[in-house]
């Protein structure tokens, strides 16, 4: 299949190595040092999978991209006015596109640029990060993608996402298809909004968050608090997500920080506005109180743009 990643730094850059690397046509959409790095270098990844070099297209301007399957958008979401309209000239008129955006506003911003009926949304769980321009590192093993259609026009899992589920399998992807995508998009969400809120509110990995009685039953109910929202928006999440949740933070390692505080430290800008922001508007939309997302969103608001280094 032919694949274009609009955004092709940690998430989209390893995900798109890996299409590569089995054979499928990708063009990676990437600017700056790290546009020139790939294109001098190729794109590395170094993984306890094993590292590996690919070398594909790379460009930074739509009109150079010629007509492909799939555009996974992997920017992260701050970037998404400009990424958006690249995405749409990308698709052109027939091609599916595929969000693994963190959030869950990133569909109807999608939709927004473009037909509804060729989104497709996911989620994705990798632990990866640029370590430099040209070169991505991944660290653990994890490579799940989760994804499916969002329409609601299609019962079941349909075709299209049944040949990207292929497509991803032969490229040692950890692929699962859904009916409705939404209910792993919020599933993901309910602990991704509060876990990052909570990091990055701290300036902590969650180890001592999660070890402090007091920290750890405030973040256990945040979680309950964008469940609620999740249900008042009728996504059919499972009965014990939270108890799922818990499971979870329970066995990672007391030292995960969360992608928002590792851009907060480094003064970049911050997810807040797709992940704390979402739950508090979403919240308000649907009159289910968010007391602790609202107090988290308050918090690192004043950091979205970027800070100095903490």
């Amino acid at each position: 299949m032919r694949f274009c990643i609009v955004g092709s730094g940690a998430v989209g850059g390893y995900y798109g190595a890996k299409l590569a690397r089995a054979g499928h046509e990708v063009t990676f959409v990437a600017r700056g040092a790290h546009l020139a790095a790939i294109r001098e270098h190729g794109l590395t990844v170094k993984s306890q999978l094993g590292d590996f070099t690919v070398r594909a297209p790379a460009e930074d301007r739509a009109e150079n991209i010629g007509p492909v399957d799939v555009a996974i958008l992997a920017v992260k979401t701050y970037s998404n006015p400009e990424a958006l309209t690249l995405l749409k000239a990308v698709a052109g008129d027939h091609a599916v596109a595929l969000t693994l955006q963190n959030g869950v506003d990133s569909v109807d911003e999608m939709a927004s640029a473009f037909d509804r009926k060729r989104v497709l949304g996911g989620t994705t769980y990798v632990a990866a990060a640029l370590a430099r321009p040209g070169v991505v590192e991944q660290t653990g093993t994890h490579r799940h993608i989760v994804f499916g259609e969002v329409s609601g026009e299609t019962p079941g899992v349909s075709d299209r996402v049944r040949q990207i589920d292929e497509a991803f399998k032969s490229a040692d992807i950890v692929s699962e298809t859904v009916a409705d995508a939404r209910v792993p998009i919020w599933e993901k969400f309910c602990y991704l909004a509060p876990f990052a809120g909570f990091t990055g509110a701290a300036r902590v990995p969650i180890g001592p968050i999660w070890s402090d009685w007091t920290s750890r039953h405030m973040l256990v109910e945040a979680f309950r608090e964008v469940e609620a929202v999740a249900r008042a928006e009728h996504v059919a999440l499972p009965e014990d997500v939270v108890e799922r949740i818990v499971a979870y933070v329970d066995s990672i390692p007391h030292t995960t920080r969360s992608s928002l505080l590792i851009d907060l430290q480094q003064g970049k800008p911050i997810e807040i506005e797709a992940l704390a922001g979402a739950a508090v508007r979403r919240g308000a939309k649907r009159q289910v109180p968010t007391p602790i997302m609202s107090a988290l969103y308050a918090v690192l608001k004043p950091h979205s743009r970027g800070t100095a280094r903490i």
